[in-house]
């Protein structure tokens, strides 16, 4: 088996349009023209996107102080008044004076080479644009003429339960990390936890994006994976650093390419972080960010508390101090990691004179765990046969596919695309001996296995 050498600038076309076609994600609004920064997710994207959301809580399950929590879409203004996100989360907005299009200043800057930190002020990104202007064209319409760069807040409003217009301003959540902070109290107070401990919570976030792009990379409406970490001051550190040795081992774990995966700190701390570091993922449009690991002090919870008026101090039992908690965060996107794990996948080769496309996922996290199919789809005891296979894996696995569409070189072809592990065909030989042809996905070798023996076969594959 040969796997050929892919091109990194049509990569993203080929996973983009594969998704489409077998039915992983879809263009939100599509029969409308679209509606940009947002997709749908088609049956195959679903089976994927809960394996790596099951994958993640386990986990943390596994963490034995962790605790669990699903908290609110809409929550009061005042939440994002104390956080910090009203008044300073926004993207430099550039407007072409010429097709009116809006663009992101650091993207177009990003463009012709020069990297923008995303912590630069106002003033400071426009005397970068400034200086570059006359080589900088309109992805719109090709013009090189621009207005000033603004700063666009980020949140997403809403006009639920606003009355009149005196009524304070609603916000759809812009990360889920906020409505872990507002109730560590209530976690607290529930008596069977203690300092320390973590709350993590998966959920969907908003983010009012100028210029959504690269697929699943950065959307208007995503979903995300968030721990927040509570402790002692003087031991926040150590967790930090455990943290990310966790998280890197994590993604090994799931069987991503290690020498595609690096850490990489943040050069420019905001006031309030003690340390911070992302772990980037080589995508085919280069190296960016999957999960961010951030030890943020006390600024949330204190923040909270001067806005609130709600003591968010802990008070130690055994010696009696008080204080307020220091939190590390590990947050990573749920569609960043699918799309991750779909540019990890994602092979070209032949199996002997046979080109093929596959989606070589782990097992664990591969949408269809098997697919049970009768050599020829005109034999009644074949199909009965065939059948009774797949009634008992369906019930003991789930993802398990019955196809019988085309000849089985096509099958097996359709099946290594969507990234089905294993192949489970009945034969004329089946009736006699009771045994099926199990085929695996990535070396395309058959075997013979009893019946009676598949599930405790494949089990053992996918763990």
């Amino acid at each position: 088996m040969k796997e050929e050498k892919l091109d990194k600038n049509n990569l993203m076309e080929k996973i983009v349009s594969l998704c489409k076609r077998r039915g992983f994600v879809f263009q939100g609004s599509e029969i409308y023209g679209g509606f940009a920064g947002t997709y749908d997710w088609g049956s195959l994207g679903v089976a994927l996107k809960r394996n790596i959301t099951d994958t993640w809580n386990k986990a943390m399950q596994d963490h034995p102080n962790m605790t669990f929590l699903d908290s609110s879409i809409f929550t009061s203004g005042k939440v994002w008044e104390a956080s910090g996100h009203v008044s300073g989360f926004s993207d430099p907005l550039i407007v072409c004076n010429k097709c009116k299009e809006k663009s992101r200043a650091d993207h177009l800057l990003e463009n012709i080479g020069i990297k923008a930190d995303e912590k630069l002020s106002e003033l400071e990104i426009n005397k970068i644009f400034n200086e570059s202007r006359n080589k900088i064209k309109c992805p719109g319409c090709g013009a090189k003429d621009f207005g000033k760069v603004h700063a666009s807040n980020l949140l997403a409003t809403s006009n639920l339960g606003m009355l009149d217009e005196n009524e304070q301003q609603v916000y759809l959540r812009g990360e889920t990390a906020q409505g872990i902070y507002i109730n560590y109290k209530n976690v607290l107070d529930t008596g069977f936890v203690s300092i320390p401990f973590g709350i993590a919570q998966i959920g969907k976030a908003f983010r009012n994006e100028i210029s959504p792009r690269q697929f699943l990379f950065r959307k208007r409406e995503f979903e995300q994976m968030e721990m927040q970490y509570f402790c002692n001051p003087n031991e926040a550190m150590d967790n930090y650093e455990i943290w990310k040795k966790e998280r890197m081992e994590y993604y090994q774990m799931l069987g991503i390419n290690p020498k595609k995966l690096r850490f990489k700190p943040h050069e420019n701390l905001v006031f309030y972080a003690k340390a911070a570091c992302d772990i980037e993922y080589e995508f085919p449009f280069g190296w960016n960010e999957l999960e961010g690991i951030h030890y943020r002090g006390d600024y949330d919870l204190t923040q909270h508390q001067k806005f609130s008026g709600v003591d968010m101090k802990f008070c130690d039992e055994e010696t009696k101090e008080k204080y307020i908690p220091h939190i590390v965060e590990t947050s990573v996107g749920v569609d960043r990691t699918v799309l991750m794990v779909l540019c990890d996948a994602y092979c070209e080769d032949k199996i002997g004179e046979s080109e093929r496309v596959v989606l070589k996922f782990p097992p664990k996290l591969a949408p269809i765990v098997c697919a049970v199919s009768p050599l020829l789809k005109n034999k009644p005891e074949l199909i009965s046969k065939a059948k009774d296979v797949f009634d008992v894996l369906k019930a003991e696995f789930g993802r398990v596919a019955w196809d019988d569409n085309g000849n089985i070189g096509k099958r097996y072809r359709r099946q290594d695309e969507i990234g089905t592990p294993y192949c489970i065909v009945v034969d004329f030989d089946t009736l006699a001996d009771n045994t099926v042809t199990v085929r695996d996905r990535d070396t395309g070798e058959q075997e013979r296995i009893k019946v009676e023996n598949l599930k405790s076969y494949i089990k053992e594959k996918i763990q």
